[in-house]
């Protein structure tokens, strides 16, 4: 039967089954076959609408409820976890203007940020020594380091044509594992319990968001805390106003990316920018940045510094693009201090999150 009524009208059963169908399908014309086809009711697309911006109010105050009362949706748990991780990172997509009807408005200027965080509840093994003092064979493959450089949002690691692999396409691991242990005990902490945050909020708006949620998580109280994040300024500009107590790290996929650029950048034949890469990014995996900014600075004063106006792909620029990213974020590059308690060198939970974050705000990864 088709239903036009009012969203208030409807039984709390169906408007669960609404609320629940729209968050899982890429519209409301989608959410309405949905459950056409499974709850064998016809609601109409218009009435899905109506619902979702009733309840989505409703749940919004519930998340920002003091845990103590009954409705709020996190509850307070017995004890702290043994690690506490928080990865944040931002997204864009595009919106329209309110009041402007269907579609998206305002050409290149329609994009806005968002912000997501993820709260993550793990184990971890502690150890003496650093557990992985070598890379993963991953970051060690062509055809896996291509891949990751090739999705980075980095002007200058994304600059240039893709690079050639190790002379004779040979490779120095066979099925790479990501961010897998070289051998021995797996180090690697283990997921207990995500919690994600998402919003179109601010910086400092989604900043007191996270804390309230890290609060009420009891994630100030664990044993070992983690913050990671890529080198965007309001990462760490909320890791210093809400998570002061706890280990900033940066993602190590993001340095990898533009080291991989800078080799490139300094050497023509392949192979060598290969060995160069490899050298730079095993350099940066163990902690010896300051032995890489030193090789880079000397490829500086060599190639000289780039021109006014000079494009991203120029090798200059690339260099002296990667030398401030690693000296800006040098203080939370200590890789074999994170990895002796256990905690995460890179954000592959919140990277894992970003495919279902798209489809349900976008429907699409073009764009």
């Amino acid at each position: 039967m088709a239903l036009g009524l009012d969203a208030r009208e409807l039984t709390p059963l169906l408007v669960r089954r609404v609320v629940v169908a729209a968050a899982e399908t890429r519209s409301f014309e989608r959410a309405e076959v949905v459950i056409r086809g499974v709850a064998d009711l016809r609601v109409l697309a218009k009435t899905v609408e109506r619902v979702v911006k009733d309840v989505g109010p409703e749940l919004a105050a519930r998340r920002d409820a003091d845990p103590r009362r009954g409705d709020a949706l996190a509850t307070r748990p017995e004890a702290p976890p043994e690690l506490a991780v928080v990865e944040c990172d931002g997204g864009r997509i595009r919106t329209r203007e309110p009041g402007h009807g269907p579609g998206v408005h305002g050409g290149g200027e329609g994009w806005r940020e968002t912000k997501n965080a993820v709260f993550i509840r793990a184990t971890r093994v502690a150890s003496a020594d650093d557990p992985q003092p070598e890379p993963p064979a991953c970051f060690g493959d062509h055809d896996h380091v291509a891949k990751i450089v090739a999705t980075q949002a980095l002007s200058a690691a994304a600059a240039g044509p893709p690079a050639a692999g190790p002379p004779g396409g040979s490779r120095p691991g066979d099925g790479p594992e990501a961010d897998g242990p070289a051998a021995g005990e797996d180090w690697r902490p283990e997921r207990l319990v995500r919690t994600v945050l998402s919003s179109m909020a601010d910086s400092k708006g989604f900043g007191r968001q996270m804390r309230r949620e890290a609060t009420r998580r009891r994630f100030h109280e664990a044993k070992a805390k983690a913050f990671l994040g890529d080198g965007l300024p309001w990462n760490w500009t909320i890791h210093e106003e809400h998570f002061g107590g706890f280990t900033p790290i940066l993602d190590f996929i993001h340095p990898l990316s533009y080291l991989h650029a800078a080799a490139r950048a300094v050497h023509e034949s392949p192979a060598n920018a290969w060995d160069q890469y490899l050298a730079w990014m095993g350099g940066a995996w163990r902690g010896e940045v300051d032995q890489v900014l030193e090789e880079l600075r000397a490829w500086r004063a060599k190639l000289g510094e780039p021109a006014a106006g000079a494009p991203e792909a120029d090798p200059r620029k690339v260099v002296a693009t990667t030398i401030g990213y690693l000296e800006n974020n040098r203080g939370r590059m200590k890789y074999p201090e994170y990895r002796c308690p256990g905690m995460p060198v890179t954000t592959a939970w919140m990277e894992s999150l970003v495919k279902k974050m798209n489809y349900r705000v976008k429907g699409t990864e073009l764009f």
